[in-house]
């Protein structure tokens, strides 16, 4: 694989322009200003997902691609009782380290290969990954393993609606936007790759941007893009929770 060095040069040819750079080199230029940069999906996601997570005191978590941690704190605070974070980009876990309680609790690893037990999680989140994968049955696989019977999974990702219209995974460095690799799945698709892996849908979102997030785009100078960004479903949130054996012997 190519170097972070190769990546910004491959995305700094011109002065002023547009690179599309592959998932783990992206993340590894993205991280330093991932945290400090506000980024209105992620205020949406966590606006909706704060008032549905379960009593978590005395569980298990486990934070597949964590990124820098963000969800991996939160869940640390409101009580579980252990948790770790995963994620394959040294970059990204770097920055996380920087976290409250997140020292020892981080493996660089791929998702769909977890160092882990099976059955050892009691609750899972996967935030922001799936349009980084072609392969949403083997990701939804290896999180059934690692799942405990009846253990809850959060998986959010950009809308498909957003995709459709030309959103991107992408950031700003200096004069050039870099734009990360993603593979466009429908909510269908997302929803019926976990569904076969052993997981039931309990809960569907397709949020959209509202008035909290206004001042995020006025910030970063798109105010005149906020009212259109508005009028289509941005974050797809979806909470499934693991069948039990049971379950599964009547599916």
């Amino acid at each position: 694989m190519s170097s972070v060095a190769d990546a910004w040069n491959r995305a700094s040819r011109t002065a002023v322009g547009t690179a599309s750079v592959p998932v783990e080199e992206g993340y590894a230029l993205w991280a330093p200003s991932y945290d400090r940069d506000p980024n209105p999906l992620l205020a949406l996601e966590e606006r909706q997902l704060v008032t549905l997570l379960p009593d978590l005191d005395g569980k298990t978590v486990l934070d597949v691609a964590c990124g820098t941690g963000r969800w991996l704190e939160r869940l640390l605070i409101r009580g579980a009782r252990s948790g770790v974070g995963v994620d394959l980009s040294s970059a990204m876990l770097e920055s996380a380290r920087g976290k409250r309680g997140l020292r020892g609790r981080l493996v660089r690893a791929d998702g769909l290969h977890l160092p882990f037990a099976s059955a050892s999680a009691d609750f899972m989140m996967c935030a922001f990954a799936l349009a980084h994968l072609g392969d949403l049955d083997a990701l939804a696989s290896e999180l059934a393993r690692v799942a405990r019977p009846e253990a809850d999974l959060f998986v959010t990702d950009v809308h498909p609606a957003g995709y459709a219209r030309g959103w991107q995974t992408a950031f700003r460095a200096d004069t050039t936007t870099i734009r990360i690799t993603t593979f466009l799945h429908t909510v269908g698709e997302v929803r019926a790759a976990f569904e076969r892996a052993g997981f039931e849908l309990w809960q569907l979102l397709e949020a959209h941007l509202g008035e909290p997030e206004r001042p995020i785009f006025v910030r970063a100078g798109k105010a005149h893009r906020f009212d259109e960004a508005c009028r289509i479903p941005a974050v797809l949130i979806c909470c499934f929770r693991r069948r039990t054996p049971e379950a599964e012997r009547r599916t």
